[in-house]
């Protein structure tokens, strides 16, 4: 008998308390009389799934938002128990939730570890009181340090912080002193974004009235520089352009993103890529719901990507891990040398010294990881040339990129 095919399985929970100005992900505050119907469309969706995934074990499964600790624990055990039934658990899969500090309890936390939550991350964002404000988080610090040691009380083996830089007047020295306040609460795992302004956010408006002024990009770059130092000092690894962990702490449900793997995305506005083609699920709760109650799943749309566009983003993606790719899994893949599809532009990005070959890998140099869209620029416009089509911008990016 062959060995089971692993999935990742995506939970999209889209409420919020408050729509932070910077975020553009699909998220609502003010629906807290919808989250039982919609655990309800969860479910029912993850059950529609069910014959389409024969064959298949779950390897993780993680909840993301929005913030998915905003909903009921019941709610998110009851999601967990749905995707058991549709399809094996491996024994070490990886459940993961994201949380805002603050709001989980720890009666929560305790049914969350014991339905299997192995996983947490805490939307820590800065230890400064002011910069939370200019974030909108509802949090004050010592909430993080609450939610943390509430996280460890309860045996979840796994706990990351997020934090944020290259906020408009940050100093380095405020940047520092989360990082330090960060590292003093000993998390597994942290996540390092710098903030970008999205179009059509609250806060791409302040820019354009001139009422908030971006950091210069050079003052960002030197921010993440020197948390890349700071924490390798500290004894996490850099495993990813924004990620960092203790050995055993890496994110594996991320890795299946990174590596081009198969993953369902259940719920609202939630992306999958199954088999070769990637969908994307109806946006507003509301109208979800609608859509699993009629059809039993709600694909808004459904594409195969083109070969030229399939390339580009297994290549943006292998890029963002520190240790590259094998120019094997290329070849593999999609039955063509990387010299065929894509030498001129790997060629002119390591020339450029962005790109590097290392124990028969491709990867980013130190420099390369402050510029990972460039390169994925100089790919696409390859790419696009030799295909006559124009492929789909790069997903993800340097430390530029939230």
């Amino acid at each position: 008998m062959s060995a089971p095919l692993p999935l990742a399985v995506y939970v999209h929970i889209p409420f919020c308390v408050r729509v932070c100005g910077y975020c553009d992900f699909n998220t609502y505050a003010g629906m807290d009389a919808v989250k039982d119907a919609y655990t309800g469309a969860v479910t029912d969706e993850i059950v529609a799934w069910a014959p389409h995934i024969p064959g298949r074990e779950v390897t993780s499964i993680a909840f993301g938002g929005g913030t998915p600790g905003e909903m009921p624990p019941e709610s998110l055990v009851a999601i967990i128990d749905a995707v058991r039934a549709a399809a094996p658990l491996a024994p070490d899969a990886e459940i993961s939730l994201e949380a805002n500090p603050g709001t989980t309890s720890a009666p929560a936390l305790r049914d969350l570890a014991a339905a299997g939550v192995n996983r947490i991350s805490f939307g820590a964002q800065s230890f400064d009181p002011d910069e939370l404000a200019f974030l909108d988080r509802v949090h004050t610090p010592e909430a993080t340090s609450a939610s943390l040691h509430l996280a460890r009380e309860a045996g979840i083996p796994s706990v990351n912080l997020d934090l944020m830089y290259g906020l408009p007047g940050q100093t380095p020295t405020a940047w520092g002193a989360t990082l330090r306040n960060a590292l003093d609460l000993a998390p597994d795992h942290l996540s390092l974004y710098a903030l970008t302004v999205e179009p059509g956010t609250p806060l791409d408006g302040r820019v354009e009235r001139g009422e908030v002024t971006p950091l210069d990009p050079d003052a960002v770059a030197a921010m993440y520089e020197a948390a890349a130092a700071h924490l390798e000092g500290a004894g996490y690894r850099q495993y990813e352009l924004s990620n960092w962990s203790r050995p055993g702490h890496e994110s594996r449900h991320n890795r299946v993103y990174w590596t081009w793997g198969d993953y369902l995305g259940i719920g609202a506005g939630a992306h999958g890529f199954l088999d070769g083609e990637r969908f994307e699920n109806i946006a507003h709760p509301r109208a979800y719901i609608d859509a699993v109650r009629r059809d039993g799943r709600a694909i808004a749309s459904a594409v195969r990507p083109d070969p030229a566009t399939s390339m580009l983003d297994w290549l943006a993606l292998r890029l963002r891990l520190v240790e590259g790719f094998e120019p094997a899994a290329f070849v593999e893949t999609f039955g063509e040398s990387l010299e065929a599809a894509a030498g001129p532009p790997l060629d002119a990005c390591r020339a450029a010294g962005l790109l590097e070959d290392a124990g028969g890998r491709l990867r980013l140099t130190a420099r390369g990881r402050l510029l990972h869209n460039e390169v994925a620029v100089q790919v696409m416009l390859h790419l696009q040339e030799h295909a006559g089509q124009s492929p789909a911008a790069a997903r993800g990016g340097g430390p530029g990129v939230a």
